[in-house]
């Protein structure tokens, strides 16, 4: 028998794209078995269900998938920032009826919007607290806790027919490098990973979850390659009796995409035992990237798998086995989109938001407005943690500006805390300090430090893990979201 190996290549992709309607390369793709598409924020325009319906024309089984994890991760309201809880502030509640609330809601929402993977939740604990790429993103740092969360989590996204794919196995929360730009290494011995890191996806696995997300992580314990092109790793998976879809991180994050290329990536990730390969998003290279860098990037690992199958390189059945895991998810998922959605029971966001707040030092009475100092960090390719909505529903229509603490002069810093001062005085407000690693940032703390100097009325919005003790009362907000933003203003300038 014949073989088509584009066909079976097409398969097991799973690409980014360019646009809101899906460009001619992609309709293509998808009538030629295409495995379904991943939306970034480029992808939502006014009408989601819209681009979904056209892409399920061109291939009616196709999955699509997006990142709506919540909190400081939105692709559905990346424009606006998130009404939903993070994962931080969900851990920081400890409530496992409100996160199974959180899991159907953002369930909902992804499934109203046409698609029907949710690429979440976030099973790493985070050890270390300087990791630059996971952080809010987990639920917290003990085993115990992200696992109940996780499990529930998944309970509840899966109730809205949608399929949750738990991640970054084997767990991305004892590093300090963001794979998007460099090759993590996690230096434990393998009974911790065992004990600690992996405990939430044993629970995911037990709560039925559909799908599953690899970390582009070394663990020298257990050999030189990334966990998402090494057999080893991938095979702890399998023997805990996990029998859904192995998807892989995005091949185009320079961990894969600087050593092996999204070519030799997508034929080592199906070698070792992947069976859905995320290819990334085309808007990450910036500036650089082309004008069909989607179509480029799909290239790129399809000719490879294509190739690696026409010389033996990669195995036919291989490819045969995780092309058919992926169809079965696709029909479980067709059958779902047949059912009714479910109507949201009892949810209240703002609630969950509100008791999620912690208070360091006395607050005071309400200001009667916020003018914001924004010193958070800059965005990064997986979080918009500096997105302007988190400053828009704090300030409200008041006074604000940013600065980076990495760069401005002592001259600089103290004009605009002078400035902010003024706007302060002039309206009645109060001076606001919005951060996000006063933990772990020197400079940051330094800002702080500067403004509690000439302004010790003012106090420190943190939108990152909690800080502790400050030369300023500090609100931790554990997200940079819309929702967590409004919980911050209601509690300083009542409401």
């Amino acid at each position: 028998m014949t073989v088509d190996v584009e066909r079976l290549a097409n398969g097991v992709l799973w690409p980014g794209f360019l646009g809101t309607e899906p460009p001619a390369w992609l309709d293509r793709e998808l009538r030629a078995g295409l495995a379904g598409v991943v939306y970034f924020a480029q992808n939502i325009g006014p009408h989601p269900p819209a681009l979904s319906a056209a892409i399920r024309t061109a291939n009616p089984r196709a999955l699509i998938g997006v990142d709506e994890e919540g909190g400081s991760v939105t692709r559905l309201e990346a424009a606006t920032g998130s009404t939903a809880p993070g994962a931080a502030q969900l851990g920081a509640v400890d409530d496992v009826a409100a996160t199974r609330g959180t899991g159907a809601e953002l369930g909902r929402r992804v499934r109203a919007a046409g698609a029907d993977v949710l690429l979440g939740p976030v099973a790493d604990v985070n050890t270390d607290p300087r990791n630059p790429v996971i952080g809010v993103r987990a639920f917290g740092a003990d085993a115990d806790l992200v696992s109940r969360h996780t499990a529930a989590e998944v309970e509840g996204i899966q109730s809205a027919g949608v399929a949750a794919c738990v991640k970054h196995f084997p767990g991305h929360g004892d590093t300090h490098v963001d794979s998007h730009h460099g090759l993590p290494r996690v230096e434990l011995d393998p009974s911790e990973i065992d004990r600690v890191h992996l405990a939430p996806f044993r629970a995911a696995i037990a709560a039925g979850v559909l799908s599953v997300m690899t970390a582009h992580i070394v663990v020298p314990a257990w050999g030189t390659e990334p966990a998402t092109l090494n057999p080893r790793v991938l095979g702890l998976l399998r023997a805990e009796g996990f029998d859904g879809v192995i998807v892989t991180d995005a091949l185009d994050m320079a961990a894969i995409r600087e050593s092996v290329g999204i070519g030799g990536g997508a034929v080592r990730a199906l070698a070792a035992g992947a069976d859905l390969l995320c290819i990334g998003n085309p808007t990450n290279p910036g500036d650089a990237a082309a004008a069909d860098q989607d179509e480029q990037d799909f290239r790129a690992a399809r000719d490879a798998i294509v190739a690696a199958l026409q010389d033996g390189t990669l195995a036919v059945d291989r490819v045969a086995e995780a092309g058919a895991r992926v169809a079965r998810l696709a029909g479980i998922l067709a059958a779902a989109r047949s059912e009714p959605l479910p109507a949201p029971a009892g949810y209240d966001a703002a609630a969950i938001v509100r008791r999620s707040l912690g208070v360091h030092g006395d607050l005071g009475a309400p200001a009667r407005g916020l003018v914001v100092l924004d010193a958070r960090r800059r965005a990064t390719l997986a979080v918009d943690s500096a997105g302007a909505y988190v400053v828009d529903a704090l300030a409200g229509d008041g006074w604000s500006r940013r600065v980076d603490t990495t760069r401005v002069s002592a001259q600089e810093a103290a004009a605009l805390i002078a400035a902010a001062g003024a706007a302060a005085a002039e309206s009645g407000s109060r001076i606001v300090v919005l951060v996000d690693r006063l933990d772990t940032d020197g400079t940051q703390r330094a800002f702080v430090d500067a403004v509690a100097a000439v302004e010790p009325g003012a106090v420190v919005v943190n939108a990152g893990l909690d800080a502790g003790s400050a030369t300023l009362p500090v609100v931790e907000v554990r997200a940079s979201s819309r929702i967590g933003a409004e919980a911050a203003r209601e509690l300083l300038a009542g409401g």
